[in-house]
């Protein structure tokens, strides 16, 4: 049985353009092509893609995937062993940051001196205290949660207005790079979740790359985050998070 490209994008949970960039780049060629030169793709095209997909959940860039999954010296088996451990590890790792990691500005903005009329000039109808108990019983003993009161205490609705403008341009930045058909681990995308970050410890606490990486698994996770950011363009959610993901490998 063979299956046709939006058939394999709608049971991987993956775009149609992701599968013919997977394919320009030769690391996933369909073993078949109908008549009319359409994609086929086998059972053994969805084994390789899961291994992909396993691959880049833990942060590898698609070059060194093809060069794991084209080593002729590691079997299948090896593989799945592997992601094993990896994903293992890191499972441990987000439990262990987790009460380090924030709800993030856009569910919590604590110690702002603003007038009703203020907050509701700088965030429209979202209520930036909304989550305030919530994000003080998770992370009020964190280090992080300490220099974001201190900092966010002393700002001025100008602060505040300028920190949505650089997060709404950051934001803008990754729509027009999908839009454009860019990969989340293109060298552009890489670029802008730098400037993500940057934003974070600009303006909030200090974001090191494993944090970055929980907030980027966070905003997929967590429905309230994804929802937000897919309001801005659907999809924008994961692909800030693969983006995130793999900026951070990248400098590991």
């Amino acid at each position: 049985m063979s299956y046709s490209v939006g058939q394999v994008a709608a049971l991987a949970g993956v775009t149609v353009r992701t599968l013919h960039h997977y394919d320009e780049i030769g690391l996933l060629q369909p073993g078949e092509r109908s008549h009319a030169g359409h994609r086929r793709y086998s059972d053994d095209d969805l084994d390789r893609l899961q291994q992909i997909l396993f691959y880049r959940e833990l942060g590898f860039p698609l070059e060194e995937v093809a060069a794991l999954l084209d080593d002729p010296d590691v079997d299948p088996q090896e593989h799945l062993r592997r992601q094993h451990e990896l994903l293992t590890g890191r499972i441990a790792k987000l439990e262990r940051m987790a009460e380090a990691v924030e709800h993030a500005m856009e569910a919590r903005k604590m110690g702002i001196r603003l007038t009703a009329e203020e907050k509701f000039e700088v965030f429209g109808e979202h209520d930036p205290e909304q989550y305030e108990d919530e994000v003080r019983e998770r992370w009020g003993d964190t280090d992080a949660y300490r220099e974001s009161q201190r900092r966010t205490a002393s700002y001025t609705k100008e602060d505040w207005l300028r920190i949505q403008a650089e997060a709404e341009e950051i934001n803008g930045g990754f729509v027009a790079l999908m839009e454009a058909g860019s990969a989340a681990d293109s060298e552009a995308a890489m670029e802008l979740a730098e400037r993500h970050r940057q934003h974070i410890c600009g303006n909030f606490y200090e974001c090191g790359y494993e944090l970055h990486t929980c907030l980027g698994e966070m905003y997929v996770a967590d429905e309230r985050f994804t929802a937000t950011y897919d309001k801005i363009k659907p999809g924008l959610a994961g692909y800030l998070k693969e983006a995130i993901l793999a900026n951070a490998a990248r400098h590991v």
